[in-house]
């Protein structure tokens, strides 16, 4: 039985040939786009599954409560609390802290080997651990020994590649790397291990890992009597034992903040409630936009899954339109079984049968189309997904299954709809275009329509909300500014000689150093409170030390006093620049502002001052996801920056770079010249955002596409079923433009209905969507205008092409085709 099943359904396949390839292609293009995004889902789900100890991993984050009811999460913890929570608590097995160093982008890494050239390069993704730290995470070791690779301060583990680029095929174990930067102080450090990088599916996305005890960190926790309170900088990871209930434990911790912190936390002035955060769960917690690297966002990855799972509804209503529409031709085989005796149950069976065969050709294809669209796909998205997911096992089974599901999908109303035909009323013809089939394709039509229609207005909101970020005027001047960091304590000491160097070019028309600049992690705060409050009346100011014509290279604006200036040498750093929102928050008049006091404790019996020279208007030191808060410039007098910024006068850097180049290795000759642009680097916050665009771009244009074939099928159908009225209206001199008209009006009607439909419900999701940014622009009519339009003409040209195809036909061949 189950092999004429499949006889019946290949022929059926073959006698209609236009039908079953819209409905594989259709199936097929669906199937890719939902698989492709499938494999991005699950590998954004999978990240740190793979740690041995992976149940009982968590994170200590903690939630700093203002005297003012401000909530700020924060993933770090101070430096005590590792061992002081392992020491309290029983159920902790093993703790482990990591510090990130945020003043470092890049680490300059150096080997030098006898009789060899010297290697030099910047590395990113350095990471300072304790001893413990490969006890607590599980990293797969093919040179050294895990356990013991971080006892000594100058150890240093490496990924095999950055191994292979520094020793080739040669051993790493044993060789010594000299380190720069404030992590490494320009120390030599020995390779004891090297580790098979898997870190790109964990949220510690790691180059090398270097010991903690070493480099600043390390003269840091070396200090006496650090507090529980201030510097707030390690990422504290606990391993508690098997079958430890986090929820009793997190009720513990409170009692752990009373006996260790509460009197600190009571002179700064804030309090803290901790929390477990389960480290499987890291790279999906979005609430804080990084924990050592950054999280993805939940609401991306339901677009992603809804976008996926549309177009493949979509595709899925393509196949039970058409299925419906040409039962007419499978009406008398249905009439002819059930009179010969075939049951409803044997009728679905065949029908659902054919609905497989045609879904697990679109799979073959399918599958084929992900190999060859992969480095595309990974390419849009910003991935680096391999075709070796495709053959893991729970990969292979999901897809199979979806296979299965989106056969029984396709192919269910078809088949419980032929199943029951009635004997007799086939034979009378009362089952063609039956009032229940038409309006439920109909109904689909609606649905897609609604579907792509909603895609295209979404497009264009998140195209004019990322054409808006880059275009919005953030306070100061972006372009054409060069940011070359200072990696080493040799760079830092250049400073002076090196802005002086620069500047003879006249097409650098300034150059300032800095500890920051807008657009990149600024971890710098204090918490200031008025003269004549308590320090429960603080607010929490960023603050970032910089040289004294900073400003006015950054070319921010003045609302009132005036900037740091070489013309006020007496300047110390007492005197501070704020933003107007740090008037705001103390509610000071603008026009007050010049000599106002702010107040920080220094310690636990004295209370240091402030005073505000000068206030520039605001300028985003973030992206525009966030409000602008309060923000405080220092004057720094040691010139111990992290970056020079050099403004150029000239958009053409050809000559500028090389200029610049030269005179950084006239100064220091030792390190590799590094730059980035400011506009590039403030970009980049958006890159989720772009990608998210250019992902809706691509599925937008895919399921319109195969929309347009359904509708394309449909229109077919239609013409075929009323080829004998329009031979008559032709005779009867109809015009060709009429015909047109009369076939393409009912789907019209749809694509009208569609708009209505689509409308709010999109402006409600959009409208969500943007409440993610603090500045954004807003949803404006004419955008829903542009997309019914769109939709009109595509579906114009869709059905016009048959409209027009019968319309010409001779209308005595259309008379003689019944």
């Amino acid at each position: 039985m189950l092999k004429n099943y499949l006889k019946i359904a290949w022929r059926n396949l073959l006698s209609s040939k236009l039908f079953s390839s819209i409905n594989v292609f259709g199936l097929s293009v669906g199937m890719t786009c939902c698989m492709l995004l499938l494999l991005y889902i699950m590998s954004e789900m999978s990240f740190d599954k793979h740690q041995e100890h992976a149940n009982d991993l968590y994170l200590l984050r903690s939630e700093n409560v203002q005297s003012n009811g401000d909530k700020m999460d924060n993933p770090r913890a101070p430096a005590p609390y590792a061992q002081a929570v392992k020491a309290e608590f029983p159920e902790v097995e093993q703790v482990t802290r990591l510090w990130w160093n945020f003043l470092e982008a890049k680490t300059l890494l150096k080997v030098t080997q006898p009789g060899r050239p010297e290697k030099s390069f910047y590395e990113t993704k350095g990471i300072s651990v304790d001893s413990t730290f490969f006890d607590v995470f599980t990293y797969q070791f093919v040179e050294g020994d895990a356990r013991t690779s971080m006892n000594d301060p100058h150890s240093v583990v490496l990924s095999e590649d950055v191994a292979h680029k520094f020793f080739g095929k040669e051993s790493a174990l044993n060789q010594t790397i000299r380190i720069g930067g404030r992590s490494g102080n320009n120390e030599d450090y020995k390779v004891t291990g090297v580790f098979r990088d898997e870190s790109a599916r964990s949220h510690i996305d790691a180059r090398y890992f270097m010991s903690i005890n070493s480099g600043w960190v390390g003269d840091y926790l070396r200090q006496p009597n650090l507090d529980f309170t201030n510097n707030n900088m390690f990422y504290t990871y606990l391993r508690l034992k098997p079958g430890t209930s986090a929820e009793k434990f997190s009720n513990k911790l409170p009692s752990f903040i009373e006996k260790y912190a509460r009197k600190d936390l009571r002179l700064a002035g804030f309090d803290k409630k901790l929390f477990l955060l389960p480290v499987k769960d890291i790279h999906l917690f979005n609430k804080i936009d990084r924990i050592v690297t950054s999280t993805t966002s939940t609401t991306y990855l339901y677009v992603l899954a809804s976008i996926a799972l549309f177009t493949l509804l979509i595709a899925c209503i393509n196949f039970m339109n058409l299925a419906t529409a040409r039962s007419a031709r499978r009406a008398a085989e249905v009439g002819i079984r059930k009179v010969m005796g075939a049951g409803k149950s044997g009728l679905i069976g065949q029908f659902l049968g054919e609905s497989m065969v045609l879904t697990f050709l679109a799979l073959i294809v399918a599958v084929i189309s992900v190999i060859v669209f992969l480095p595309v796909f990974n390419q849009l998205a910003d991935k680096n997904l391999s075709i070796s997911e495709l053959f893991k096992p729970e990969v292979a089974l999901a897809f199979i299954g979806l296979a299965i599901i989106t056969g029984l999908l396709a192919g269910s109303y078809p088949a419980f709809y032929l199943s029951v035909f009635n004997p007799l009323d086939v034979i009378k013809g009362k089952f063609v275009n039956s009032v229940s089939a038409t309006t439920l394709r109909r109904g689909l039509v609606v649905f897609q329509f609604v579907i792509s229609i909603g895609l295209v207005v979404a497009t264009m909101v998140i195209q004019g909300q990322i054409k808006f970020m880059q275009e919005q005027p953030l306070g100061f001047k972006k372009e054409q500014q060069i940011v070359i960091p200072l990696r080493s304590q040799e760079a830092k000491k250049a400073y002076n000689a090196l802005r002086n160097e620069i500047l003879q070019d006249n097409q650098v028309s300034a150059a300032s150093g800095t500890s920051y600049y807008p657009g990149i992690i600024n971890p710098s705060d204090m918490s200031v409170f008025l003269p004549g409050q308590s320090v429960n009346s603080d607010v929490l100011v960023k603050t970032n030390g910089v040289a004294a014509d900073f400003m006015k290279t950054m070319d921010f604006k003045l609302a009132a006093g005036r900037m740091f200036s070489a013309e006020y040498p007496a300047d110390t750093n007492n005197k501070i620049v704020v933003n107007e929102a740090t008037l705001r928050k103390f509610r000071i008049p603008l026009d007050k502002a010049v000599g106002q006091k702010l107040n920080f404790n220094m310690d636990e019996k004295e209370i240091g001052s402030l005073e505000i020279v000068g206030v520039v208007k605001d300028f985003h030191f973030e992206d525009l996801h966030k409000v602008i808060e309060p923000y405080a410039f220092f004057l720094n007098n040691d010139t111990d920056f992290n970056y020079v910024i050099a403004h150029v006068n000239t958009k053409d850097l050809s000559t500028v770079l090389p200029f610049l180049e030269t005179k950084w290795k006239s100064l220091i000759p030792e390190e590799p010249f590094s730059y980035t642009f400011l506009n590039d680097d403030f970009q980049s916050n958006y890159s989720a955002d772009a990608r998210t665009s250019r992902i809706i771009n691509t599925f937008t244009v895919i399921s319109i596409l195969i929309s347009c074939l359904g509708l394309f099928g449909l229109a077919a159908f239609a013409a075929q079923q009323r080829t004998k009225e329009i031979g008559v209206r032709k005779v009867l001199g109809a015009s060709i433009p009429s015909i047109v008209a009369l076939l393409s009006g009912d789907f019209i009607k749809l694509v009208l209905i569609s708009i209505l439909i689509a409308t709010p419900l999109t402006w409600y999701v959009m409208g969500k969507w943007l409440q993610d940014f603090a500045y954004s622009i807003k949803m404006e009519w004419w955008m829903f205008i542009i997309a019914g339009v769109l939709a009109i003409v595509i579906a114009l040209l869709t059905v016009s092409s048959q409209a027009i195809k019968a319309a010409m036909t001779n209308p005595v061949k259309s008379l003689k085709s019944e």
